[in-house]
């Protein structure tokens, strides 16, 4: 192909030949490198906004599973303890429900070898593979607690009415006038008429005399809230137990007295040491019963047996 160029200025014109090649790479020069670089910097532009989309959507789904997981633990936190507040209650019941079963074993006279509310349960038994496997839910673990709580309070209660029925019992068999006021000695005198060991005259013997050794125990026959305990004329070092209505004992020529005014005895306890204060030929323990504010024969008493 031939090109001729005019100079408009002098007028002179110039020619010249230049084959396909040389053309194509002079077009492709003016025209296909902005282009290109038009469509590489399109491309850049698209592909930069792509990725930063993609990071956005990466970063959100990481904070809602950063989300996730605090709420996650946070609940763990809770569960764990409401689980630690339930299992502590039911420790403090399970102390008390011990403590209500010792009470029991010695009221009621139980083996405590054989009932040891200090000892674990014997338990056992093959295991169930079904059950070996099963997962725990916390819900349904929490549910188990409060169940195993409220059959937990239910025992106490019964517990609690069960010990206020055999204290109700050993009471009234305290409080149950029986035996003698001594652990060894004999019966030097009965109630009634006999001759007077200080005058020699006939009188009347208003109780029941045990001698012994002096210093030995002197008990009661029954549970009851003392009275009186001292000196009292022609008794005297004395001690007085109101049973309740309708009994009350004295026991006098005490050498020792080892209660006092207003103690609450048990059947059996010891008040005093036998001596021979008042009037007295001997260490001995005058043992008197009264009913109703009358005195009575302390031998039916003396002689019937314990609840």
């Amino acid at each position: 192909m031939k090109f001729i160029i005019v100079d408009q200025k002098n007028g002179r014109s110039a020619s010249f030949s230049a084959n396909g090649l040389l053309i194509g790479m002079t077009l492709l020069g003016l025209f296909g490198v902005p282009a290109a670089a038009g469509l590489w910097g399109y491309q850049a532009g698209m592909t930069h906004g792509l990725t930063g989309e993609s990071l956005e959507k990466l970063r959100g789904v990481v904070d809602s599973q950063g989300e996730a997981v605090i709420e996650a633990t946070r609940e763990a936190r809770e569960n764990l303890t409401a689980s630690s507040l339930r299992l502590a209650k039911l420790q403090a019941h399970i102390v008390r429900l011990d403590a209500l079963g010792e009470r029991l074993i010695g009221v009621a006279n139980l083996d405590g070898g054989e009932f040891n509310f200090r000892a674990d349960p014997a338990m056992g038994g093959p295991s169930a593979a079904a059950e070996a496997t099963a997962s725990v839910d916390v819900r349904d673990y929490l549910g188990q607690l409060d169940e195993l709580r409220a059959d937990i309070l239910d025992r106490e209660r019964q517990f609690a009415v069960l010990e206020t029925l055999l204290v109700d019992r050993k009471l009234s068999a305290d409080v149950f006038l029986a035996g003698r006021p001594v652990r060894k000695g004999w019966m030097s005198s009965r109630y009634g008429k006999r001759i007077d060991p200080i005058t020699g005259r006939p009188a009347w013997h208003q109780g029941v005399d045990f001698a012994g050794k002096e210093g030995s125990d002197v008990v009661a026959v029954a549970a009851g809230i003392v009275v009186y305990a001292g000196q009292r004329s022609g008794y005297g070092k004395m001690v007085e137990i109101s049973h309740g209505s309708p009994f009350s004992t004295r026991y006098g020529h005490h050498k020792d007295l080892k209660v006092k005014v207003g103690d609450i005895v048990r059947k059996g306890q010891t008040i005093g040491t036998m001596g021979s204060s008042g009037r007295s030929t001997g260490p001995h323990v005058h043992f008197e019963v009264y009913k109703n504010g009358r005195v009575v024969d302390p031998s039916s008493y003396i002689h019937r047996a314990s609840r």
